[in-house]
């Protein structure tokens, strides 16, 4: 799961980062609304976690100017506004929870934990391609209605393929889904975690595109 972090306070910015990771979320930071609108226009991530009061836009404008460019990330506002005025238009502009600072990291990364299963209900909890199921919300994969035991990374890069059936998927999109910035990431890292994959799964069920990427085909 792919977090956008929007926070100008470097410290507290700099934990979040650290609490993430450590909760095996993919994090990345930026610290301006300019630099957060390019990056959800270049490569939208699956989550938002917005400071309002940035240096070159309030964060309500910028919410409300993603919602405008029709992306409906699930947002997560941060800040130390914490007046019921402050937290209606946050939500009014298209926020889906509030978080008043300061706050206990802990339940930071339990509403996050709320949004996760969010997004994976919306986009249908429980993936099915040949004799593959994959349930979104429990983190648990069925072959033949066997359970398969994958780490988490394997299993974010397994969900990608299966929602993108026939869809090949390269291994800068699948690093991006499964990396922050700025982590060290061997050269080879897709194709270790792709050829643990295969070894708990049917055969034939990940195919490589030669010089391209990866694919799931439906059949």
């Amino acid at each position: 799961m792919q977090v956008l972090l929007v926070e100008d306070d470097r410290l507290l910015a700099e934990g979040i980062v650290v609490a993430l990771k450590k909760s095996n979320f993919s994090v990345n930071w930026v610290d301006t609304g300019k630099a957060a609108k390019l990056v959800v226009q270049a490569e939208a991530p699956d989550l938002i976690i917005l400071d309002l009061g940035l240096p070159d836009i309030d964060g309500i404008e910028l919410l409300r100017s993603l919602r405008q460019l029709k992306f409906v990330i699930p947002t997560l506002i941060l800040t130390a506004r914490d007046s019921t005025r402050d937290k209606v238009q946050g939500l009014d502009a298209g926020a889906d929870d509030y978080l008043a600072k300061p706050f206990e990291m802990d339940e930071l990364l339990a509403r996050l934990r709320a949004l996760e299963r969010r997004v994976s209900s919306a986009s249908s909890s429980i993936i099915i391609l040949h004799n593959v199921l994959l349930e979104a919300d429990s983190l648990v994969v069925r072959v033949d209605g066997a359970p398969v035991d994958l780490s988490r990374r394997e299993f974010m890069l397994l969900k990608v393929l299966m929602e993108n059936p026939n869809k090949i998927q390269t291994r800068e999109m699948l690093e991006n889904k499964l990396y922050s910035w700025g982590e060290e990431v061997s050269s080879n890292a897709v194709e270790v975690h792709i050829h643990h994959l295969r070894k708990k799964l049917p055969p034939g069920f990940i195919e490589t595109m030669r010089g391209v990427g990866y694919v799931a085909k439906s059949a």
